[in-house]
């Protein structure tokens, strides 16, 4: 069995969500479900001193996917997803990659959004 194939462990159901952010709800990151979190440079050692939760949120996002995909993935609630994340991110463990929203008020990248979009075969 190798490594990517050994199961990350489980939270206990005993743990209330507001035990493992803290009580903390919110984050400075702007995390929509569709936010994609990705592991720059992974650190077995950094791993080592998570706690399991997050461990395994830093394991998982080693391959790019989105905040929705490790609730999902994890059985953890979407709210504390994002705290842990946060909190990753915060240290510069994990990169949480810029969505459509961040550009929302770039008049720039839209127009080249619509500029590519118009150029595609029908």
């Amino acid at each position: 069995m190798s490594e990517k194939d050994t199961p990350l462990p489980r939270r206990s159901r005993r743990i209330r969500a507001y035990a493992l952010t803290g009580g903390r709800t919110g984050t400075r990151f702007q995390l929509l479900v569709e936010t994609l979190i990705s592991v720059p440079q992974y650190d077995p050692a950094l791993s080592d001193t998570l706690m399991p939760e997050s461990r395994s949120l830093y394991e998982r996002a080693r391959v790019r996917c989105s905040v929705a995909e490790l609730s999902v993935g994890l059985d953890l609630p979407l709210g504390v997803v994002r705290v842990l994340l946060g909190d990753l991110a915060a240290q510069g463990a994990v990169f949480v990659h810029p969505t459509a929203h961040a550009y929302h008020h770039d008049t720039n990248v839209l127009e080249r959004i619509l500029d590519g979009l118009k150029r595609l075969p029908a």
